[in-house]
């Protein structure tokens, strides 16, 4: 297959720049907290430099078009070489000495994962947290929706990019063309994470410590400022507000513009965030009258540690107030489960999402029904309309590759000398991107520990799950460069 090479290395010079960019609002909380800024304006410096002599030399080509086929590449590619530019600060700083470690943060950061190798987190420059909070925040909605809003200005059009980065089954455009959609979901996300940053300072939190949190919970991506995550701050008020916007992140973002705009009906009518709302209540309760009777703990409390870790797991965001797998084995194994959930499709969460699992469940009920009526056409239905076929095929052959996927890369792991429950944790959250696992890489470890081998297979998991599976493994696949 022959592809426009121009293009794709002018697209990737963009998106290199826009990380170039924000490496930027890194240097003031270096300055403030006189810190090491130097590092970060040199990586800032390398990469606008690179992502520029890339970009200007293809911005006016009169042949701009973008194929669907080089769009998965662009993505694909673009995370890559971001996550790889995104090592600088930690390199050039001495903060994450080792290439290994520092791209497995990068990716861990960009994948809006979580999962980490730093030790002291409290006792690292400022400005060097704030970009590895920063990274997230780019991460969960995506820098590639971002350039979506930017290409059609340029004269190259977006949608196959938007296509390949967009969580879920199908992109949701909130407005006909695709670059409003992108900017009105960047205006949203910028909004939530503002006003979370202004609720979190009512709360006692320093500005620096809010807007880093506020960054990372809007990504569902959990990196913290400090060593013991959100339980360091010993606030009701502070977890109820993180619990609140884990909430609205892990929510498609369609659901929060129209509740924005006051349209409740619409948002109530959907049925994936039905079960997304009805999943967490439920599970949030029958957790907290266990912990309640096993701990020491009021019933305010157990709820609160309870309903803090099984949103924080389903929307896949990693942060902890308390260690799950301290409460019961029965707890622990359900918490594993919570792995393979997932928020809500278009929304910054990881995982499998719940709209699969719900068409998974219906065709499954359906098939028992088809058994007894063969001649009937029964197709599974969702928010009160007909799936189409191949969408469900989609869905049934993405949870089976996920799986798949899981299971082989806990042997891989495995192989490496990693124990048995590390590996399965381990792989089953950074494929959901979700940050915290089990054992010696559970809420209150980290994966510092970890061999070279097994961090470079996580964080190619990590990159499989927040681009969805198949815009990775296409790439891999004979019939992708077959011309044509």
């Amino acid at each position: 297959m022959k592809f426009n090479l121009r293009v794709i290395s002018g697209i990737l010079g963009l998106l290199i720049s826009i990380n170039g960019v924000f490496m930027l609002l890194c240097l003031p909380f270096s300055l403030y907290y006189h810190g090491k800024w130097f590092p970060l304006l040199l990586s800032s410096l390398i990469t606008l430099g690179t992502g520029l002599a890339l970009w200007l030399p293809n911005k006016n080509l009169e042949n701009k078009e973008l194929k669907k086929r080089e769009g998965y590449l662009v993505v694909t590619l673009g995370w890559l070489m971001m996550s790889l530019f995104g090592t600088l600060p930690y390199l050039l700083s001495g903060t994450i000495p080792h290439f290994t470690d520092a791209f497995f943060e990068t990716i861990s950061g960009l994948s809006t994962t979580g999962a980490s190798v730093l030790t002291d987190i409290e006792g690292q420059a400022k400005g060097i947290l704030f970009w590895r909070s920063l990274t997230q925040w780019i991460g969960g909605m995506g820098i590639i929706v971002l350039a979506v809003a930017i290409l059609p200005l340029l004269g190259i059009g977006g949608m196959q990019l938007f296509v390949a980065e967009a969580p879920g089954i199908s992109p949701d455009k909130l407005k006909p063309r695709i670059k409003d959609t992108a900017i009105r979901l960047w205006l949203i996300y910028a909004l939530l994470t503002a006003v979370e940053t202004v609720l979190l300072m009512f709360g006692g939190m320093n500005f620096y410590d809010a807007i880093n949190h506020a960054l990372t919970t809007m990504a569902t991506g959990g990196f913290s400022t400090k060593n013991t995550s959100v339980a360091h701050f010993e606030s009701a008020y502070i977890e109820y507000v993180i619990i609140l916007f884990m909430f609205l992140a892990g929510t498609n973002f369609t659901m929060n513009y129209f509740g924005l705009k006051g349209q409740f009906k619409k948002v109530w009518k959907n049925e994936e965030f039905r079960y997304y709302l009805g999943s967490i209540a439920l599970f949030s309760l029958l957790i907290s009258i266990t912990v309640f009777y096993v701990t020491d703990d009021s019933f305010e409390k157990s709820f609160r540690d309870s309903l803090f870790q099984v949103v924080s797991v389903i929307t896949t965001t990693g942060y902890a107030t308390a260690d799950y797998t301290t409460w019961t084995p029965a707890l622990t194994i359900l918490f594993f489960l919570f792995m393979f959930v997932g928020g809500s499709a278009g929304s910054t969460a990881g995982g499998v999402k719940i709209v699969r699992h719900v068409i998974l469940f219906k065709n499954s009920f359906l098939e028992l029904k088809r058994q007894l009526h063969p001649s009937a056409v029964m197709p599974v239905r969702l928010n009160r309309k007909a799936v189409r076929q191949e969408i469900t095929f989609t869905v049934l052959a993405f949870i089976m590759i996920y799986f798949l996927i899981f299971a082989v890369g806990s042997l891989l792991v495995a192989l490496t000398g990693v124990d048995f429950l590390t590996s399965i944790g381990a792989v089953a959250t950074s494929l959901g991107n979700i940050g915290p696992g089990l054992n010696k890489v559970g809420p209150v470890e980290n994966f510092a520990g970890l061999p070279s081998a097994a961090k470079w297979m996580l964080s190619l998991l990590m990159l499989l799950g927040r681009l969805e599976l198949f815009t990775v493994l296409m790439l891999f696949t004979p019939h992708y460069w077959k011309r044509g």
